[in-house]
């Protein structure tokens, strides 16, 4: 379980990151936007975003859109990222914001290929 200090919850938190974010793709089933709140546009967001800042726990939202399929789908591919994602919440800077966008085909994947996109969209963001 993730922990509850480590959530994005609030729209403006989720806007600010997607606006200031390096996004990768994660072999077609979902999209990794980090925002590490190093650059100038970033840290004006980090203000109105709530206790993100450096040297702060990095903080996860998910996006799981309708596309994906229903409710029980939806929540079911949102349980296996929150999962995932605690497990590598160590390995993120701290104080950074990151939101997972899950694409349709992540509905029918595995959790090793869930997995194995999300390590892969991770490096990339965190890298880059």
């Amino acid at each position: 379980m993730l922990p509850a200090g480590s959530r994005l919850r609030r729209r403006a938190d989720f806007v600010a990151t997607l606006r200031s974010a390096r996004g990768a793709r994660g072999a077609g089933l979902l999209v990794v936007h980090v925002s590490t709140g190093s650059g100038s546009s970033a840290g004006s967001d980090t203000a109105d975003a709530g206790p993100s800042s450096t040297g702060s726990a990095p903080r996860v939202g998910f996006v799981v859109s309708r596309a994906v399929g229903p409710a029980v789908t939806r929540n079911r591919v949102r349980r296996r990222l929150r999962h995932l994602v605690a497990a590598r919440l160590d390995r993120l800077p701290s104080g950074s914001r990151v939101v997972v966008r899950a694409l349709p085909a992540s509905a029918t994947a595995s959790h090793a290929q869930l997995a194995a996109a999300l390590e892969r969209a991770l490096e990339r963001a965190v890298s880059a």
